[in-house]
């Protein structure tokens, strides 16, 4: 890795840090620290997801027109600010609009920092730099999680708000490091800004591969990542009878998958086209919701159902490491010269808005509907296989198999020295 690909990947982690630091206790924060309710700690955690939702289509138009770096300095220092004003928040309405900064702030790091990647690497090595991507990011948030966990006391209102001043001198941290990083110059969009943006949307929705792919990416993150912490552990604890340390030790259980998995699938990832990676993440996803089935529907003792919930887990993070090095350099290859931004953008658009999808329609069928949460979810896996099999189709050879780009360029090489004899 150059220098500017490691202060891109300290700059994952460190925003995956701050993440993981404070978003796991933002409803005991509001709800119980600053006795706003329950209601206003629903209404923070919504606001998260709507201020995505806003900011991510000008986010692209930014990342264009203006590059990725500067549009990532807004970002984090829009975070700071929210992150430090959530901690000194007292009324509901400061605490509401304080959310609403770092949640917008956040939103738009993820696809300014998946710019600076495609920026920074070729298709040969794009998959293993977005592969580390997601390994910092998991570690981010693990360790952020666990140390924040052990700062808080929710009897004590100034712990939290040391908690979201680190936070906040975290993302002020990352504007030092990410300040210093030199961009290799990026083709930009020629033409006049409304015009450039109109025509960057109608480019997009034109691409038949990018919307099949933004439909099936839509599929993959609603039955998978928006199940995680609402459908599938309420699921868990009311038909499988797990226990809220058991729940623990299966998120665990994913991440440690990923960790282990990531970097040891790569080499298989890269000699295998991607729709096809994508299409077997569907069969494992789809055995991971039948031993969900088994964990909550089975006649087994409470030690097998919570040992087959558990390896649900860890079938979900096998998937999500064959997905990180091949979903994200798809759409980057899918993308036009200078549009990495607007793609990146909109792919991250679709994905808040299964995250914001994925609990609420989740989150009821799990806790009630025990059988068939687990039978919609698993033809929804099954789906993303048959989804992947028809994006395949729209892919060139080398935007489905990068690896033989690399090979014909081997090949027509050898071909050439192999005539330079002939010729002298």
């Amino acid at each position: 890795m150059g220098a500017a690909m490691r202060r891109i990947h300290v700059g994952n982690a460190l925003s995956a840090f701050g993440l993981g630091f404070t978003v796991p206790y933002l409803y005991v924060y509001v709800a119980q620290v600053r006795g706003l309710g329950a209601m206003t700690a629903g209404l923070v955690l919504a606001v998260f997801a709507v201020a995505a939702l806003i900011v991510l289509p000008f986010a692209g138009r930014a990342i264009v027109r203006r590059g990725p770096l500067p549009v990532l300095l807004v970002a984090l220092v829009t975070a700071a600010v929210g992150a430090l004003s959530l901690g000194l928040s007292n009324s509901a309405s400061t605490v509401l609009v304080s959310a609403s900064a770092l949640g917008a702030g956040q939103a738009v790091m993820q696809p300014a920092l998946a710019t600076m990647i495609v920026d920074c690497s070729t298709m040969e090595n794009r998959s293993r730099a977005f592969a580390m991507q997601f390994f910092l990011q998991n570690l981010g948030l693990g360790v952020g999680g666990l140390i924040g966990g052990h700062l808080v006391d929710p009897t004590k209102a100034g712990s939290f708000v040391l908690l979201f001043a680190i936070e906040a001198a975290m993302f002020l941290l990352l504007v030092v490091v990410m300040a210093t990083v030199r961009m290799p110059r990026a083709p930009r969009v020629e033409g006049a800004p409304a015009a450039s943006t109109k025509g960057s949307w109608k480019q997009l929705l034109g691409n038949r591969a990018m919307v099949q792919l933004c439909v099936l990416g839509f599929v993959l993150f609603f039955a998978c990542y928006g199940q995680f912490e609402s459908g599938l552990s309420a699921y868990g604890v009311e038909a499988a009878g797990i226990s809220t340390s058991a729940l623990g030790t299966a998120l665990a259980a994913n991440t440690l998958m990923i960790v282990v998995a990531q970097f040891a699938v790569l080499r298989f990832v890269e000699r295998r086209k991607r729709s096809r990676v994508i299409a077997s993440v569907g069969l494992i996803w789809a055995v991971a919701w039948a031993v969900a089935g088994y964990a909550g529907l089975g006649n087994g003792s409470q030690t097998m159902a919570t040992a087959a919930f558990i390896s649900t887990y860890a079938l979900f993070g096998l998937g999500e490491s064959l997905l990180s090095p091949t979903l994200a350099p798809l759409v980057a290859d899918l993308a036009p010269a200078g549009m990495a931004g607007q793609y990146n953008s909109a792919f991250a658009l679709v994905k808040q808005l299964a995250l914001a999808v994925g609990p609420a329609v989740g989150g009821p069928l799990g806790a009630s509907l025990h059988g068939p949460y687990v039978v919609i979810f698993l033809l929804f896996s099954l789906g993303i296989t048959v989804l992947a099999v028809r994006l395949g189709r729209q892919l060139t050879e080398v935007q489905n198999q990068p690896s033989l780009a690399r090979s014909r360029v081997v090949v027509q090489g050898n071909a050439a020295a192999g005539q330079a004899p002939a010729h002298a």
